[in-house]
């Protein structure tokens, strides 16, 4: 964010205009002028400009189906949600590949594998790291599971979890478990990456049991 505040003496209307619009062409109604005859004699344009995130969609709610994706993961293949009806699927979104963070997260869903397996549920993580990345990040740290590629974003977008961090387009860290019917059955929005594949295991046993 930024913080512009201008003092403009004796400048014409339509002169201002331009300049406004060149600042950014969405703060005009943080413009309050002081008119006196034709002209501005003085303007001061205060705003909080304008480096905020796009806009992006709200997630879907739970119960709400999922929105449905077709997007290629480390080795190429081409994954849609379709693919995975009649099971469980989380689809963890992240930030980037081989960040601490997203490192443990991986590695965690790694190591419960099996656990996940035995309830009949698909591990699906997505950035928008292209797939090169991908291979990069899951041969480093032996991943047994797709890393999806978004590379536009458009999948982040649908699910509300794209945003700006540091000057970068990326994904929100946060998951969503969807059930066999492709509905969400849980959003997960505050994760804890050393205990994230733990608490979806104990909350698909509850879902399931």
């Amino acid at each position: 964010r930024k913080i512009f505040a201008f003092i403009m003496l004796d400048c014409p209307e339509q002169i201002l205009g331009d300049l406004v619009t060149r600042v950014s062409p969405d703060i005009n109604d943080l413009v309050v002028p002081l008119l006196v005859g034709d002209h501005t004699t003085a303007i001061l344009i205060v705003g909080l400009v304008f480096l905020l995130p796009p806009a992006v969609a709200e997630s879907p709610n739970v119960g709400e189906p999922a929105p449905g994706f077709e997007l290629r993961d480390q080795t190429g293949e081409l994954h849609s949600l379709e693919d995975y009806r009649d099971r469980w699927v989380v689809l963890y979104f992240y930030p980037k590949d081989d960040t601490p963070g997203c490192t443990t997260e991986a590695c965690e869903f790694r190591d419960n594998i099996f656990a996940f397996r035995d309830r009949d549920c698909q591990i699906l993580g997505v950035s928008l790291d292209d797939t090169d990345s991908h291979r990069e990040f899951a041969d480093k740290y032996d991943l047994p599971f797709p890393l999806l590629a978004d590379v536009d974003g458009d999948t982040s977008q649908a699910y509300g979890v794209k945003t700006r961090m540091f000057g970068m387009t990326m994904a929100k860290r946060e998951t969503f478990l969807i059930d066999p019917n492709g509905h969400v059955a849980k959003h997960y929005v505050d994760v804890d990456p050393d205990t994230h594949s733990v608490q979806i295991l104990e909350d698909l046993a509850t879902l399931q049991d």
